[in-house]
């Protein structure tokens, strides 16, 4: 602990003695000054012990003191040392009852105690202190590398809490909780994800002061990773602000935590180069060989049915969804096969596991952005995703090809993410919205149009009914209320105006589609 009144009076060499302000002699001294100015409070910097002969003083008159003292309390001196025998044989009444009344100890220092001694003391005790505080700081530091080191980030985490007497707590590059130490600090440290994602909004390093959810405590949150996007964030509480020693021990832990971070960063991009062979062998039909070489990385993967994902986006949106894909799979201790390709992302995850919920999750909320009329530009960010039916090593290939058709699906639709199985088990029709398909459309069929808007008949409906009932001349002709000989007539304009045979199905499905897309005009 730094120097205090107390220790300083019970000091035997000094043979100070307390003459008012004797319940505040805890309070910690910064340094001891000697100034016989009238007015010192200029030159104070707070934590003082002020030591005066009273020179220039008028240490009689109770209003001059009165001022004094009171000016010394408002610059944060702690103490007023009055050395005896010098200007006065005894410490005027005036200055002890205005020392009483501000509540400033005062201590009395005697002829033979030497104000330097006072000093000496002083910088001695903050040299021990800041010495006891520096060896404790690499006690912690050699204490936390060797958990680091044995017991992982947890174990980190275990030796901090006890370092600072507090608790901690490890988020990860989502801004999810990881890890906590004790335990019970999970819930408190799971109420600060909102403050973690704002400081990792800034470059690292960053850190920040905030109070503990329901003013429980104090807690440091600082930044962990050396990139221009924080990977992970450490949470430290404490019940007051953190001395030098606990200081040490939160900078070993940042520096440790951050060279995990660093080196899980640089096995992560050799896992992805790993990914990305494994990935390749399976689209070139080889899962025997895509197997061997995921070995235990992403072999579990491999023997169970997945989902391949593809998505398309700029940079930030991309780098959003690799850190909620990985982080869901490495919460849920499944493995997932991330392979960035440009702006491309392309994901293996496991069916029905923690990664593929993510992704689902994470478009939600882009489509929710785009739909939030205060957030205008949110429909810029062009996120597109598509994932495909479940599917298995031999299948890979045509898993990836559904993934991509999702994909192009979506962004016809103007959609974040569609997945394959919604295709297959929807209808073809809503495909015919595509602008290029009512061009199509458009183009084919105008001829007619034009044809019925000369009021020379209406062929458009003619044909809608004819081909609604797979040509059969009766019942479509029942259905327009004709003879079956003028649907036979108009039958055989339509083929005339457009140089196509009614007899060919391929025309007939292509004229179907097209008033079937321009149906809503």
């Amino acid at each position: 602990m730094p120097p205090t009144l107390a220790s300083l009076v019970h000091h035997s060499a000094l043979k100070l003695t307390v003459r008012a302000g004797e319940d505040r002699l805890d309070v910690p001294v910064r340094w001891a000054h000697v100034s016989e100015l009238a007015d010192p409070v200029p030159y104070m910097e707070g934590g003082e012990l002020l030591l005066i002969t009273a020179l220039k003083l008028d240490a009689e008159d109770p209003e001059a003191m009165r001022k004094y003292v009171k000016r010394l309390v408002g610059a944060g001196v702690v103490g007023l040392g009055f050395a005896v025998g010098v200007n006065y044989d005894e410490i005027p009444k005036a200055l002890v009852d205005a020392a009483e009344r501000e509540g400033l100890p005062l201590l009395e220092v005697p002829r033979r105690t030497p104000f330097l001694a006072i000093s000496k003391a002083v910088s001695a005790a903050i040299a021990a202190d800041q010495y006891r505080a520096v060896t404790a700081g690499f006690a912690a530091q050699r204490e936390l590398t060797r958990q680091a080191l044995n017991a992982g980030p947890e174990g980190l985490l275990t030796a901090l809490a006890a370092q600072v007497d507090g608790w901690a707590a490890l988020y990860d590059a989502s801004g999810a909780v990881v890890a906590t130490a004790p335990e019970w600090a999970g819930r408190r440290a799971a109420r600060l994800t909102a403050e973690v994602e704002r400081l990792r909004e800034r470059p690292a390093p960053a850190s920040s002061v905030v109070g503990g959810p329901d003013n429980e405590d104090r807690v440091e949150l600082h930044s962990l990773g050396t990139g221009r996007r924080p990977r992970a964030a450490l949470a430290v509480g404490t019940a007051s602000a953190l001395g030098t020693a606990e200081r040490y021990a939160v900078h070993s832990a940042i520096a440790l935590l951050t060279l995990t971070t660093e080196r899980s960063r640089s096995l992560h991009a050799a896992e992805q180069r790993v990914g990305a062979a494994v990935l390749r062998m399976l689209l070139a039909g080889q899962p025997d060989h895509a197997r061997g070489v995921a070995g235990d990385l992403y072999g579990g993967l491999l023997d169970a049915p997945f989902r391949m994902i593809v998505a398309d986006a700029g940079g930030e949106l991309l780098a959003g969804l690799t850190e909620a894909v990985e982080s869901a799979a490495a919460r849920s201790g499944e493995a997932v096969l991330v392979v960035p390709e440009g702006e491309r992302l392309v994901v293996l995850a496991a069916d029905g596991g923690a990664a593929v919920a993510a992704t689902v999750e994470y478009a939600a909320a882009r489509e929710a952005a785009r739909a939030a009329p205060e957030q205008p530009d949110a429909a810029d960010d062009d996120l597109v995703v598509g994932l495909s039916a479940p599917s298995g090593p031999i299948a890979a290939a045509a898993a990836y090809k559904q993934a991509e058709q999702a994909l192009s699906v979506a962004r016809r639709r103007g959609r974040v993410l569609v997945e394959h199985d919604q295709l297959a088990s929807g209808s073809v029709l809503p495909l015919l919205a595509d602008d290029a398909v009512k061009a199509f459309a458009d183009g084919l069929l105008r001829p007619l149009y034009e044809h019925d808007a000369t009021g020379r008949g209406d062929l458009v409906a003619s044909l809608r009914a004819w081909l609604s009932r797979h040509g059969q001349w009766d019942a479509a002709a029942a259905d327009l209320g004709v003879h079956r000989h003028t649907l036979r007539y108009r039958m055989r304009r339509v083929e005339e105006i457009l140089g196509r045979s009614l007899d060919d199905p391929d025309v007939r499905m292509e004229l179907w589609l097209a008033l079937k897309a321009t149906a809503g005009e």
